[in-house]
């Protein structure tokens, strides 16, 4: 199994089916917060939903498409982050995340970020990572940003939320890049 430890509190983990239960407590805790951004709450309403979630995530994996783990900080399961997809002919892989509210303001998911970043550059020898966020969506933003990502472009009407279109700001780090920046 995946288990990646960032520090003493933080950890992440392969996603599994016994992280159901926690996992859709925590949905649910935070789904007013989460739904401004996050499309999938909707239809997200029972355990069984979440269940059939990571048996995907689980696929994605075993068919090495995709990476995602849970964020266990100080034990608890604080969101979901990992590898969207890898696009292993163009050694690209998109990070996605999220955390629960009670989580926030932590500086959790900035290093979360980071240690998906280092990993898919140096352990899967990948040559770019991207994240997208929407353009409203400050927080998000802000992570590429402080990891030193570059801003490549703007998607427009890249994703439907609910009853409206989000243009996604695209942000991108390539494997020389990174190596720079961790020299410094």
């Amino acid at each position: 199994m995946f288990i990646h430890k960032i520090n003493e509190n933080l950890s992440l983990k392969l996603i599994e089916l016994r992280d159901g239960n926690e996992l859709f407590q925590l949905t649910n805790s935070s789904r007013i917060y989460l739904r401004k951004w996050l499309p999938w709450l909707d239809a997200t309403v029972k355990l069984e939903d979440t269940q059939s979630f990571i048996n995907g995530c689980l696929q994605g994996y075993a068919d090495n498409k995709s990476m995602n783990t849970v964020i266990l900080w100080k034990g608890k399961i604080a969101g979901i982050a990992g590898y969207n997809q890898i696009n292993w002919s163009n050694q690209t892989a998109y990070i996605g995340y999220w955390l629960g509210k009670s989580f926030q303001g932590h500086g959790i998911m900035t290093q979360v970020a980071s240690a998906l970043t280092e990993y898919a550059l140096k352990e899967l020898n990948l040559n770019k990572v991207e994240i997208r966020a929407a353009v409203k969506n400050s927080k998000s933003r802000a992570i590429p940003k402080r990891l030193g990502f570059q801003q490549e472009g703007c998607i427009r009407q890249a994703e439907w939320l609910y009853d409206h279109y989000v243009d996604h700001v695209v942000y991108g780090v390539l494997r020389e890049e990174w190596k720079r920046r961790s020299k410094e």
